[in-house]
């Protein structure tokens, strides 16, 4: 891969970038934090060719969120769902407004 087919990487917040460790340090977080997660089913880190865990940035924020639903005194497998439903409800709130706006398109005679 050209080198500057890699640095485009940077930017991309899918991209699993961070090691396990490296994510745990981030966060402030313990490894099995991260793994307990993965056990709920609230991120799926992909596996590098070795069969490492890795992270994207968008997962360290949904860990993140985790976290501080956990530190609050929230279970973790609740705070996983409770994250899981936010999800859904955005989603449906996007879905939604698309179309509300292709209703009022209609409408108009657009």
């Amino acid at each position: 891969m050209p080198a500057d087919d890699s640095f485009g990487r940077l930017d991309d917040d899918d991209y699993p970038a961070y090691t396990m460790g490296r994510a745990a340090e981030m966060l402030g977080t313990t490894q099995g934090f991260l793994r307990a997660i993965g056990d709920a089913h609230l991120i799926t880190p992909l596996r590098s060719e070795g069969g490492h865990r890795r992270y994207s940035r968008y997962q360290l924020r949904i860990a993140a969120r985790a976290r501080e639903l956990v530190d609050q005194g929230t279970p973790i497998e609740a705070a996983c769902r409770i994250i899981i439903l936010e999800d859904q409800l955005e989603e449906a709130q996007r879905i939604n407004a698309e179309h509300r706006r292709t209703a009022s398109q209609h409408t108009a005679g657009i």
